[in-house]
């Protein structure tokens, strides 16, 4: 599930969000 997720939002200048905004984005999406 981290792998769709990884690559959904992948467009991460700061990489940072990458696992940030994924985690945010897996509940909000959810």
């Amino acid at each position: 599930m981290n792998d769709k997720i990884r690559v959904r939002f992948a467009p991460s200048p700061t990489g940072y969000l990458h696992i940030g905004g994924a985690r945010t984005a897996l509940f909000n999406w959810l």
